[in-house]
């Protein structure tokens, strides 16, 4: 018999470690798959997602600059898909109907909570950027009901968009958004960089007293291009600091688990993968 087929998608794809990631959670877990990384077409991408399906595809991660398109594509939705208004993991359901996730948000409070020890219950957060990253974390985030959560953006109007899309979620959370340029002032518990772009050559520009001792500073994106960002942080007297690659690992394992119903064990897969990043 033939090994399921998994595969993760985007434009670009070849700096995907989805590939990786899932070959270690099926090795481990035994689980008899492939899963490979598949170039979208920009303009075609709904077409071939579902001809995938009809050939031979049981699950299908979508990375950018897809997963809004995923989210039409898909026949029906979870619920934290429906607010994220993205998808990044799909299957094909018994009677032929995609079924369109959003495991962002979960993998980033898995990694929060079992990495990094932070409980987002009554803490103050401030989260850069409006974008898709940000719709993607705010609906779990203010389920775990934090004190305060403030979302600043280039552009302000955007951020107070998102907040009054998610007020109903914030019965208890002080929800509050800015411009990146009057960010009420700090310190904050958590500080989330959400933003595509880093604090390099004036990308960013922050002012002081956004953090204290005991800040977690997180950055949504993983590797060289978080590390403005987090130098920054240090700087600032943040006592930790994070890229999102367990985040990346943690969002991987969730898929894992909808599609083949056993949740991998994450800790040894991200020590490898960060054992990689240390080769020279």
């Amino acid at each position: 018999m033939k090994p399921d087929r998994y595969a993760v998608v985007g434009h670009p794809i070849e700096h995907s470690l989805s590939p990786r990631i899932h070959a270690l959670f099926a090795q481990q877990t035994g689980q008899d798959l492939v899963y490979e990384a598949r170039l979208g077409r920009l303009d075609h991408f709904a077409d071939d997602v579902r001809r995938w399906f009809r050939e031979d595809l049981r699950g299908l991660n979508v990375t950018v600059p897809f997963k809004e398109q995923a989210f039409r594509v898909a026949d029906q939705h979870s619920r934290r898909a429906e607010y994220a208004g993205a998808v990044n993991t799909l299957w094909c359901e018994a009677d032929g109907r995609l079924t369109g996730d959003n495991t962002d948000g979960a993998g980033f409070l898995h990694d929060l909570g079992e990495r990094l020890g932070f409980a987002p219950e009554g803490q103050t957060i401030l989260i850069l950027g409006a974008g898709g990253a940000t719709r993607g974390l705010l609906e779990p985030l203010l389920r775990r009901k934090p004190a305060r959560l403030v979302i600043a953006n280039r552009t302000a109007e955007k951020a107070q968009g998102l907040a009054l899309a998610f007020s109903e979620l914030a019965e208890a959370t002080r929800l509050e958004a800015s411009g990146l340029d009057t960010i009420p002032t700090g310190p904050y518990d958590l500080l989330i960089n959400a933003t595509a772009a880093g604090l390099g050559h004036g990308a960013l520009a922050l002012p002081a007293g956004l953090l204290h001792a005991d800040s977690l500073a997180y950055d949504l994106m993983y590797g060289a291009g978080a590390q403005p960002f987090l130098f920054w942080a240090q700087t600032q007297g943040a006592a930790t600091v994070s890229d999102g690659l367990g985040m990346l690992v943690e969002q991987a394992a969730e898929a894992f688990a909808l599609w083949r119903g056993v949740r991998p064990d994450t800790t040894p897969v991200l020590q490898t993968l960060r054992a990689n990043e240390a080769e020279p």
